[in-house]
């Protein structure tokens, strides 16, 4: 129970379970830099899996990977007055090229070279629609060069005051798609068709389930026409904005001269788009599936798959169980399965279970002396349960529970949303909602930024989305939950990272 105890209990701290879970899973840890995490190896395998699943499902609806510069020019975030203002407290600006020495000691030993001071200052990357379409216009000449589909895989900075390790950093890993098309219905299917690949990684991979949605005016990306999102609840019942797609409309196209010639032989602004997750999701997974032990992390993601730990008192036993231990291993990775053999001397075995079951391995092989003469081996899985398996048939068995142990926790994050939603709230269960528990309130809104504002005020919580069809209440609302005036929409309300 050592290892346990040094995790605080969610019901106790949530904010305290969440570091301690990275702390003892190392997925991460605080930088020198203020702001700023490193990513340690466990944590950048469960990124590197994500890239790889999302990035196969961008290359299979047609979209390519670039890379433009992190550093943008001044005058490119003033061309569009929406995005500049959105953007502006979170930039870092570079202004002077160079550093000189000083001929002094400790922190002055150093300064800025006066006379490197840039012309225009440089903004570190926040975002890249602004250069993406001072390329764009230099690339698109016609209607035959659209629809024009990239990805890219970078890091960004928005200067943050508060931060959280993997939720809010200064500085973030993510991908951010930016697609150029003829007209507004093909950016809006374009826009429309990331937000149900976003979903589908979430549930399909992550085993977190999302609502999906269109945000309101005040909540929307800075310069876009619409903001779709996905959105999933916590254990805490707090909610992540774990991906959004934006249709930008001719905003950027405008602002940067991005134009083609029509097939009739005319000139128009193109229709753009812009999506995009990021290192988000790992802390997402974290709150959606982790327990009081440690990381528990959805198969598909997990960095390691199946530990299995040899278990042994003489040397000869060491042999044989490290012997079909290294077999067994051989067999699962020519599965597919991602897998350790854990031979470590200096650790007991009840230390070695502790410790993989906080890294979040989903499945554990436990081989002894008496296995062996049974011709078995003891699985035990991270979610609960633990039973023998013939060694004979343990490649199947492991797939199995796997597959098992990915659809249960989807299920059991699904039955923790919908335990945590309240439909059809008024405005004193609202209220006495955000208090207690809090989770997903839907309820009418009139559509004014008026209502938005004080419930934030008063609450803390926010529209999360105004929810896709498939996510509505039966009855569409009738009158908005908080000022009683017509309903314009149902919406989804809640506090969130």
């Amino acid at each position: 129970m050592a290892q346990a105890q040094r995790i605080t209990p969610r019901a106790k701290d949530f904010s305290e379970w969440y570091n301690d879970v990275i702390m003892h899973a190392e997925l991460a840890d605080y930088s020198p830099v203020r702001g700023c995490m490193v990513i340690r190896p466990h944590g950048y395998r469960i990124w590197e899996l994500m890239q790889g699943a999302l990035d196969g499902m961008f290359k299979a609806t047609g979209h390519r990977n670039a890379y433009f510069p992190l550093f943008i020019p001044m005058s490119f975030l003033a061309k569009e007055a929406e995005h500049v203002e959105g953007f502006a407290k979170e930039v870092a600006l570079v202004t002077h090229t160079r550093l000189k020495a000083t001929g002094k000691t400790g922190a002055g030993a150093v300064m800025v070279d006066p006379t490197s001071e840039l012309e225009e200052p440089l903004v570190v990357r926040p975002t890249s629609e602004t250069i993406i379409y001072a390329m764009f216009a230099k690339w698109i000449q016609s209607y035959r060069d659209l629809p024009l589909l990239l990805n890219q895989w970078c890091n960004v900075v928005r200067w943050e005051l508060r931060t959280r390790l993997f939720l809010r950093t200064t500085e973030f890993l993510w991908q951010e798609g930016h697609t150029a098309h003829v007209d507004e219905a093909d950016a809006e299917r374009e826009a429309r068709t990331i937000l149900g690949v976003y979903r589908r990684f979430a549930e399909e991979w992550m085993a977190m389930p999302v609502l999906t949605g269109v945000k309101t005016e005040s909540e929307k990306f800075a310069g876009a026409l619409r903001t779709y999102a996905i959105e999933a609840l916590m254990q805490d019942n707090k909610a992540i904005q774990g991906g959004t797609s934006h249709n930008l409309g001719q905003n950027f196209a405008r602002a940067f001269g991005v134009q083609y010639q029509t097939a009739a032989g005319g000139l128009e602004h193109v229709w753009n788009t812009s999506w995009g997750v990021s290192t988000r999701l790992v802390g997402g997974l974290i709150m959606t599936h982790s327990d009081d032990n440690g990381l528990v992390a959805p198969p598909q993601l997990a960095p390691v798959q199946v530990a299995i730990v040899p278990i042994w008192k003489s040397d000869e036993e060491r042999g044989q169980v490290s012997g079909v231990g290294g077999q067994v291993k051989a067999d699962l990775e020519r599965a597919g399965v991602r897998v350790e053999l854990d031979l470590r001397d200096n650790v007991k075995p009840g230390a070695k279970y502790f410790e993989w079951e906080a890294l979040g391995v989903p499945v554990r092989l436990e081989i002894g002396p008496r296995d062996l003469a049974a011709g078995q081996t003891m699985l035990a899985r991270r979610t609960g349960g633990k039973a023998p398996t013939p060694i004979a048939g343990v490649v199947a068995a492991v797939i199995t529970a796997l597959a098992e142990i990915q659809r249960g926790l989807l299920e059991a994050a699904k039955q923790r949303r919908e335990q945590a939603s309240i439909r059809g709230v008024t405005k004193a269960q609202f209220i006495e909602f955000m208090k207690g528990s809090g989770g997903f309130a839907y309820g009418g809104f009139c559509g004014g930024g008026t209502c938005e504002m004080e419930i934030k005020e008063q609450t803390g919580a926010t529209i999360r989305v105004l929810p896709d069809p498939e996510f509505r209440s039966r009855e569409a609302p009738k009158t908005c939950m908080w000022c009683g005036k017509p309903s314009v929409a149902e919406a989804v309300w809640a506090q969130a990272y």
